[in-house]
């Protein structure tokens, strides 16, 4: 299986988790699926030197990053989830 096809699946789970109501948006797993999913397919897309995508992966992993930064220091990322 393809870099890029694992790390499109993780963002997509975590989505459709969360749709669902399995998963809380802004949760830990939530940030962790879509932080690994995202960082995967930004170094696929600077391998490929796709670079707008590189950018907009790339910034999602760090708009989660900074969201399990958030988590990790006790402050509510969704304000309902505590895990």
């Amino acid at each position: 299986m393809s870099l890029q096809l694992v790390g499109a699946l993780l963002i997509l789970a975590s989505f459709v988790l969360a749709q669902a109501g399995r998963l809380a948006f802004g949760s830990a797993r939530y940030l962790w699926l879509n932080f690994i999913g995202s960082s995967l397919l930004a170094i696929d897309a600077v391998a490929g030197e796709q670079w707008g995508f590189a950018l907009l992966e790339g910034a999602w992993a760090l708009y989660s990053l900074l969201g399990l930064v958030d988590w990790a220091r006790g402050r509510p990322v969704s304000g309902n989830e505590t895990t």
